[in-house]
């Protein structure tokens, strides 16, 4: 099985410093739902991690974050594809879990879930905590630009063997011929 492991804010949908707290806030980056959908056509099954630390904070509840989740079912559903499974981390830095990036364990939780092994599955964020979750568990960290991205690698210190693109449509293509 090929599998790819995506963030959520700043490589699907545009990011939002002040989170993304309902539906109305969740708005796609230009050609990312139809990269998905792309990866979908090559055999790729395509998981999101994301942190959801809104939860904690109290910004939006469970049926909140279902319904932004929903919308983003259907519209990648609309360009023909699908996500799999989104893996989330509700918790604050503070409660010091071991779900949220930059620790691996919901990573590591995908991994169990689809029975893979996660050394070299392609995985792409837009913060550096997203790409040292995917390091620390053997995937191929890919930083996109959009997002937080140019902030990322402008700060440095990436991940050995860490891959820059400038979009999600980018990386995909790359994925696909790589993969």
């Amino acid at each position: 099985m090929k599998l790819v492991i995506l963030d959520r804010d700043g490589v699907i949908n545009k990011d939002s410093d002040h989170f993304i707290k309902n539906p109305d806030e969740w708005i796609p980056i230009a050609g990312s739902l139809e990269a998905i959908a792309l990866l979908n056509q090559h055999g790729f099954r395509v998981v999101v991690a994301t942190n959801q630390s809104g939860v904690a904070r109290g910004l939006f509840d469970m049926v909140t974050l279902n319904a932004i989740h929903d919308k983003m079912h259907h519209a990648v559903a609309q360009v023909g594809g699908r996500i799999d499974a989104i893996f989330y981390c509700p918790h604050a830095a503070v409660d010091n879990c071991e779900c949220r990036k930059p620790k691996s364990k919901m990573i590591e939780d995908i991994g169990h879930r689809f029975s893979i092994d996660l050394n070299n599955v392609a995985a792409v964020g837009d913060a550096l905590r997203d790409l040292q979750a995917f390091a620390n568990v053997g995937c191929q960290p890919m930083l996109v630009k959009t997002g937080k991205g140019k902030q990322t690698l402008g700060a440095g210190n990436l991940p050995k063997d860490t891959l820059v693109f400038a979009n999600l449509a980018e990386a995909v293509d790359y994925i696909i011929e790589h993969h």
